[in-house]
């Protein structure tokens, strides 16, 4: 009869799963050899594979440790195995795995090679490069070695209270952002905040009023929630807020609108929260990269002028890496309890020690630190980009530039497609801005322009000046005596 072991890891380190043939007294050196030729035959136990010792497999095995040695001892005369002092017993190294007479030849797989554009220009994402390795390690061995017992059980929905309190302090002293822990839920980034406030939590209900350019990501997610997105129409002071009518809601990017770049108004910052008053609507304020900022003081969240009226929704995706799955809603006390519940009793999304490492890493002052540092470091490259573009191509304006990680390359009418296939021919991946449009955007509310989104944060040091000549040479030539657009 066939029976199925598998050895215990807890001593050996590796589990072995076998099937023996025991057919009768006698043969299980036998079976197990068997077993061992096809596992190795069929390529489940791959080259260079360390097998269990032999004492530990057979207790696990049930049979007499002269068996598993002789069996192992077997298939290394037969060349199946190698067995060398101090390395243990191990798979041969073989071309392919051995097959039996007639067996079908399984083609290997081969990785697909990667494949992409030379430069990466596309918005949105850090200098991967860049992230702090060594302040992180810090934090996070620094975080387990003080971590409760209690961290390694379920989480709480609301997310780890150390997070939360350092989270208050450093939102109220760097964004202006009024609130108290209690009112903060961790979640895993802006698509997941939208995702509980009108999927889950069906707190938040449509139609919902949106900047007329945008990411369409969230137009599809909320599209995806049965929520209806209303273009805002858009100019040089933002979204036109006094065109907000019976919606229920607003999303906004106050402190530099994406992808156009710019901050929202005094005035329409006060004017949306006002209509949200009147309506009894609420402000979804999206402060997507408030941090970078290069030209101009610093421009605080909306939320602080109501937080009753403002949902402030936040995250690390910019500032350290869209790998650290955090970021974190600052509700209105009457949403709090509504959307612990959508999230459940215990946390699945946002890991809890990467909390407790975020904690540690704003309190401890490595935030602040690596911000200073990268808004340093992206400013400089800025300023590379707009000296690339007054060299070499003086007639493209630059526009959304004081702040962020992206700008605006505003292109010749009628150029946009062809621009975009110049820069995937010259290996530069970006995006044009006719992307962001809304599709339902009225063209005599916000007018249609052509223009590049170029993110200049993405690009490794070392490469970021071969990227801006290969992005040079995909922009479309500017007519014969032209004056340079003015940024």
């Amino acid at each position: 009869m066939a029976e199925s072991w598998v050895n215990s890891a807890e001593r050996i380190g590796s589990d072995l799963h076998l099937e023996l043939e025991l057919t009768g007294s006698g043969s299980r050196r036998a079976a197990l050899g068997d077993a061992l030729r096809e596992a190795v035959r069929s390529g489940r136990l791959a080259p260079g594979t360390r097998l269990p010792p032999y004492r530990s497999l057979a207790a696990d095995l049930g049979v007499a440790r002269n068996t598993v040695a002789d069996a192992y001892a077997e298939l290394v005369a037969e060349g199946w195995l190698t067995a060398r002092q101090g390395s243990g017993t191990r798979v041969a190294e073989r071309t392919e795995p051995l097959r039996a007479a007639g067996q079908a030849r399984v083609p290997r797989r081969t990785p697909p090679r990667a494949r992409g554009p030379r430069h990466d220009l596309r918005q949105g994402t850090p200098d991967a490069s860049a992230f702090p390795r060594t302040a992180w390690l810090a934090s996070y061995r620094r975080a387990l070695q003080q971590a409760p017992n209690e961290v390694f059980g379920p989480g709480d929905p609301a997310g780890r209270v150390e997070l939360r309190e350092a989270l208050a302090e450093y939102l109220a002293r760097a964004r202006g952002v009024r609130t108290e822990p209690g009112r903060i839920v961790i979640c895993s980034g802006f698509a997941h905040a939208l995702r509980l406030l009108f999927q889950n939590a069906q707190c938040l209900k449509g139609p919902l009023a949106v900047e007329a350019y945008g990411l369409p990501f969230h137009r599809e997610l909320l599209a995806g929630a049965g929520v209806r997105p209303v273009p805002l129409p858009l100019d040089e002071h933002g979204a036109d807020v006094g065109r907000l009518g019976r919606e229920r809601a607003v999303l906004l990017t106050p402190a530099h609108q994406f992808p156009t770049g710019g901050p929202l108004h005094a005035e329409r910052r006060a004017a949306a929260v006002d209509w949200a008053r009147a309506r009894d609507g609420v402000v979804l304020e999206d402060d997507y990269d408030g941090e970078f900022r290069y030209d101009r003081k610093p421009v605080g969240a909306v939320q602080g002028l109501d937080p009753e009226r403002v949902i402030y929704v936040g995250s690390v995706s910019k500032s350290l890496s869209p790998a650290v799955r955090l970021g974190w809603m600052v509700l209105p006390e009457r949403y709090v309890d509504t959307v612990l519940a959508a999230k459940g009793e215990r946390e699945a999304w946002a890991s809890v020690l990467d909390q407790l490492a975020l904690a540690d890493f704003l309190v401890s002052g490595a935030y602040d630190r690596h911000v200073r540092r990268m808004r340093q470091r992206y400013r400089s490259r800025r300023d590379r980009l707009v000296a690339a573009l007054a060299a070499h191509a003086p007639h493209v304006e630059v526009s959304g530039v004081a702040a962020g990680l992206h700008a605006v390359l505003r292109l010749p009418p009628g150029t946009e497609r062809s621009a975009v296939k110049a820069a995937v021919w010259q290996g530069v991946a970006l995006d044009g801005l006719a992307e962001f449009r809304h599709p339902a955007a009225s063209a005599g509310d916000t007018p249609v322009q052509d223009g590049l989104v170029v993110g200049y944060a993405t690009p490794s040091e070392h490469a970021y000046g071969a990227a801006l000549e290969a992005l040079c040479a995909a922009l479309p030539p500017g007519e014969p005596g032209g004056a340079p657009a003015s940024g």
